[in-house]
């Protein structure tokens, strides 16, 4: 076979004259291991910069499911006519001691666990006879902010056993702050009581009574608050805790949504 002088061949080359098919193919593959592929052409698995994946979660309508009703607790308990006149009066307040100060606020804006990480539902209920009222909320939470919050609420009856606060409407008030007796429901619980006492513009002596509780079921927390003026009777959340967790389990096992 007759071979092209190798000047020849160069000057085919650079006159951009085209090879034969085998040619071609020759310096495709040797192109194919010499040159390195460009960034853009760089193929990234999708597992190497993906950040870990977010804890499914309930639907709004799952989060809704799992809220008790007033059916569930009987009679005096109706839905909400608004909210509790107490809530401006006697837990508007500021005290000096910062952790009891937090609990006040928590207290005050409805947000024990904080604000929830995803979906939420809440539910409000009223016992007129004796003018208290008790909010039911499911929601999600940071599993890490929920043990940091659980770990606080359980120092609040020795850091804030006894304190002052003073409201803008109702003068100074005494503050007590006990554990609370919970049902033995869900993966970790926490309650406090808490009585109010002091009196009002008229003269008169008040005393607002307050149980709240915080319950978490695998990903998912029941916080609870029932306050009223007097004593509040504690079957309400021996009632509304056990019924609730027992719900809010059975929505989770209906499955769930990725975030």
């Amino acid at each position: 076979m007759t071979r092209t002088p190798a000047r020849v061949l160069v000057a085919i080359l650079a006159a951009g004259t085209p090879l034969t098919a085998a040619g071609c193919a020759n310096e495709a593959i040797l192109h194919k291991v010499t040159t390195a592929p460009s960034p853009s052409a760089v193929r990234t698995s999708p597992a190497a910069h993906a950040s870990p994946a977010a804890a499914p979660v309930l639907t709004p309508a799952q989060a809704q499911a799992a809220l008790i009703t007033d059916a569930d607790l009987g009679a005096p308990w109706t839905p909400t006519q608004g909210t509790a006149t107490w809530r401006d009066t006697l837990l508007k307040a500021k005290t000096a001691a910062p952790d009891c100060q937090r609990l006040l606020d928590a207290l005050y804006a409805d947000e024990l666990l904080g604000t929830p990480a995803t979906t939420q539902a809440v539910t409000t209920l009223d016992d007129t006879g004796d003018e208290a009222q008790l909010r039911y909320q499911v929601a999600a939470f940071k599993p890490a902010d929920v043990d940091r919050t659980m770990t606080w609420l359980t120092s609040l009856p020795q850091k804030c056993a006894n304190f002052t606060a003073t409201t803008t409407r109702s003068g100074t008030q005494t503050v007590t702050v006990t554990e609370a007796t919970l049902p033995n429901v869900g993966d970790a619980r926490e309650g406090l009581h808490l009585t109010l006492t002091g009196t009002t513009p008229e003269g008169d002596q008040s005393t607002l009574t307050l149980d709240t509780a915080a319950v978490r079921i695998g990903d998912d927390t029941i916080t609870f608050t029932n306050g009223g003026l007097g004593n509040v009777p504690a079957d309400a959340m021996q009632q509304a805790l056990p019924t609730g967790a027992q719900r809010l389990t059975d929505v989770q096992k209906q499955g769930r949504v990725q975030i």
